[in-house]
């Protein structure tokens, strides 16, 4: 039994040798980012690889055992990339070497990834920029950091997020985040559509519009096709003040009919569990809470730093909720809906615990006449149209203290208009009173409520009126 077992394990050795050493590296593929070069190598099979740096001059090696170079290297775009020059060489009988030629020195991170739907195996090779300049993680503008600690806080944002000086009536930042990138091409419609490239229009057209608009600015989270792992987009969101995240998706069903729009925002699920992940990151914590590391919490009782947590990520989404519900009505004038009230679910991209986010699904790339439609520069224009009705019509209503939008709200040269609120658990008729400084009788009233009581996901009425005294 045991030179049977010895001999079969000898055979599984031979065919996986074997297999490492079948590969073939069929394609390069290059795609630029603002800190980083990304180079991916299409492969026949997996391999076995390392990688090392050579200085006087700078090179980087990557040695791939048992593969077979089947692919030019020339006539990569290596234009804004630290790449001068690619070439290749059989080192040994079983190593293949490339060696990237460097203006300058990089670091270097690489790893292999298994097939998927649209590519076989891959080698991935990061080169991240040294001494990148200071654009890669802009901070906030000066008017946004300044504060006044004893200030009222907007009842419908972040408690984390200090109010600024009223003088400095600084812009409204609004991160646009678009899906997917480089390697990444997300859903893929007729015709070979790439959700990326779709988004990416989009989100392009809605800062235009957004930018605009006084008192508000836009900033693209991905400025061009190349990827971004999902936690750094929120990161990025955060360092460049945003006040609303907003991310741009293209939806894709296995049912070519399935059609129409959607809005999401982070599910209560999702919210638990990743007030318990930033809890566990003392780093983060106190990051997130004093707003740039001001504050460190490392001496604060961790019930507090719970306490304080929670309520962040409750005020958080439920801006979301409500600036995504306002996203999804206006976008209900111009394309059809899927669902017509937002859903909510666990979506990285959702979990700042500080910033209102929301992830919006344009159409279904992968119906025929969706996918034509979200093509068209037309369209483009009109969604990004309905997107930013929604955002303006919330910040206009919940402005940021110490903002443009603010300054003119209280001057009274912005309306507060009508508002409604979706009732969410734990939520009474009192607290959203408070929250929205409305009377209980003006509340009652603008809903025809006989007394005090309210249901889960019932929809009111927020009459536009100051608060007064409580009956």
């Amino acid at each position: 039994m045991r030179i049977r077992a010895l001999l079969g394990g000898l055979l599984l050795l031979a065919m996986t040798l074997q297999a490492w050493a079948a590969a073939d590296v069929n394609g390069v593929r290059l795609w630029r980012a603002p800190d980083n070069t990304r180079l991916v190598f299409d492969l026949s099979a997996p391999v076995q690889h390392s990688i090392f740096t050579l200085t006087a001059p700078d090179r980087l090696v990557i040695d791939v055992k048992g593969a077979s170079l089947k692919t030019a290297l020339d006539g990569m775009p290596l234009d804004n990339t630290p790449i001068t020059g690619v070439r290749s060489a059989q080192y040994d009988a079983q190593t293949l070497r490339v060696v990237i030629d460097l203006s300058a020195q990089v670091s270097p991170k690489s790893f292999s990834l298994p097939p998927n739907q649209q590519y076989g195996h891959r080698l991935v090779v990061d080169l991240f920029d040294q001494n990148a300049p200071a654009q890669r993680s802009p901070a906030p503008p000066a008017t946004a950091t300044s504060s006044t600690p004893n200030a009222p806080v907007s009842p419908t944002l972040p408690a984390s997020k200090l109010p600024v000086l009223p003088s400095s009536k600084r812009d409204i930042v609004i991160a646009i985040d678009a899906g997917h990138g480089g390697e990444d091409p997300g859903a893929i419609g007729p015709g070979r559509i790439f959700e990326k490239h779709v988004v990416l229009q989009i989100s392009r057209e809605l800062q235009r519009q957004i930018n605009a608009d006084k008192g508000f600015r836009a900033e693209l989270v991905r400025t061009g096709d190349y990827f971004i792992p999902l936690r750094k987009r929120t990161e990025i969101a955060r360092k460049k003040g945003a006040d609303l995240f907003v991310s741009i998706h293209a939806d894709a069903a296995p049912r070519a009919a399935a059609f129409g729009a959607s809005v999401f925002a982070l599910s209560d699920r999702g919210a638990t569990s990743e007030t318990a992940r930033w809890l566990a990151d003392s780093e983060n914590r106190s990051d997130l809470i004093g707003g740039a590391g001001n504050v460190s919490l490392g001496d604060k009782d961790q019930m507090l730093a719970g306490v304080l947590l929670d309520l962040s990520m409750t005020a958080s989404l439920a801006s979301s909720l409500n600036v995504g519900q306002k996203v999804l009505s206006n976008m209900g004038n111009i394309t059809p809906l899927h669902k017509r009230r937002v859903e909510q679910a666990g979506f990285m991209v959702l979990k700042s615990p500080d910033i209102p986010s929301i992830l919006v699904e344009t159409g279904f790339i992968s119906n025929p006449s969706e996918a034509k439609k979200l093509q068209t520069s037309s369209h483009q224009q009109a969604l990004a149209r309905s997107i930013h009705s929604g955002v303006r019509q919330f910040f206009h209503e919940n402005p940021p203290p110490g903002t443009y939008i603010a300054w003119m709200r209280d001057s009274g040269k912005i309306a507060s208009g009508p508002r409604e609120h979706v009732v969410r658990a734990g939520e009474s008729l009192a607290i959203l009173a408070q929250r929205y400084q409305v009377s209980l009788a003006a509340l009652r009233s603008a809903n025809n409520l006989k007394g005090d009581t309210i249901k889960v996901g019932q929809t009111l009425k927020i009459p536009a009126t100051t608060l007064a005294a409580q009956p």
